[in-house]
């Protein structure tokens, strides 16, 4: 199996892109989200991929991070979803997005991706929700801003935050409307949506 192909990016089309490595091109199928954050020909790239093998083709699958990929591997497993569905989601959602989706149940949210079905999107959520750390969640809240290092944000809050994220709203905007509410540490994950989502209308 080819963990990851780095080398030069020669070609670049829909749904696929060809990187050299001493000499020999490879293949690789991305999404066009993935073709978008892909530095213009002749630059150096590194595409972690998944080498998927049928009776009539081997494929590799491509993504910009191992994030993604981890992510992809856990939705293969999921009974109905294929290389594409897997792609096809992780070009709607961003990992984190997704993730929280899955830990709130949002089942209605995946079903907007393209290709995947309410029944789909009902069986990632039973299959992976207790596959995916809160805590992990947390960190990557962290790591783009959801909190501030300047105020302890309570588990309430961060639950609201959750909340929001899955519906959709951008983290960082969720943030910001709960973190403007008076004394949040004294109310409830309800009564914190509540008042954020007055603000962000």
């Amino acid at each position: 199996m080819i963990g990851y192909v780095k080398g030069e990016l020669v070609e670049s089309r829909n749904g696929k892109i060809v990187v050299e490595v001493n000499g020999i091109g490879y293949n690789i199928i991305v999404s066009d989200t993935l073709r978008e954050e892909l530095p213009s020909i002749g630059n150096q790239v590194k595409i972690y991929t998944y080498t998927s093998v049928r009776e009539d083709a081997i494929n590799l699958y491509g993504f910009t991070s191992r994030d993604s990929l981890d992510m992809f591997y856990m939705l293969l497993g999921v009974s109905g979803v294929g290389p594409k569905g897997a792609q096809s989601i992780l070009s709607f959602f961003n990992v984190m997005d997704l993730k929280y989706a899955i830990i709130s149940e949002n089942s209605t949210l995946i079903s907007k991706a393209p290709t995947i079905g309410k029944k789909t999107a009902e069986r990632i959520v039973i299959d992976l929700k207790d596959k995916i750390s809160k805590e992990d969640l947390l960190v990557g809240a962290n790591d783009i801003g959801v909190t501030s290092s300047n105020k302890d944000v309570p588990d309430e809050a961060k639950d609201a935050i959750d909340a929001l994220a899955a519906l959709g709203y951008d983290k960082k905007e969720a943030t910001k409307a709960i973190l403007s509410i008076e004394h949040v540490e004294e109310l409830d994950t309800n009564t914190i949506l509540k008042q954020a989502l007055k603000y962000l209308y």
